[in-house]
């Protein structure tokens, strides 16, 4: 079994084992409400992290590029309420558009 197989095995079983353990640890409890906002709030907290990182890092390197005003553009967007569709094509037509100026 090579390396990289027994990683990700080994991450498999520990996503699953975490999954398992709130509903295992809390059984038909409910989250006091100050945690719950917290929870609540994490989706998005772990999205823009994501993106962040997708948007400024290339490697190793800070990079601020065509990519940020793609992002800027989907976000203007959302603000506007559009939705998933028309966000990630005006995002990547920006983008496009930029590169293609910009280099």
């Amino acid at each position: 079994m090579s390396d990289a197989t027994l990683v990700v095995l080994l991450l498999g079983a520990a996503t699953y084992g975490l999954k398992a353990a709130g509903p295992v640890l809390l059984g038909n409890r409910q989250l006091p409400p100050h945690l719950a906002r917290i929870v609540d709030l994490l989706p998005a907290a772990l999205l823009a992290a994501l993106v962040a990182t997708s948007v400024l890092v290339d490697g190793t390197t800070f990079v601020v590029d065509a990519r940020i005003v793609g992002v800027g553009a989907a976000g203007l967007v959302l603000a506007r309420g559009g939705g998933f569709i028309p966000t990630v094509l005006t995002a990547a037509a920006v983008t496009a558009v930029v590169r293609l100026f910009w280099g």
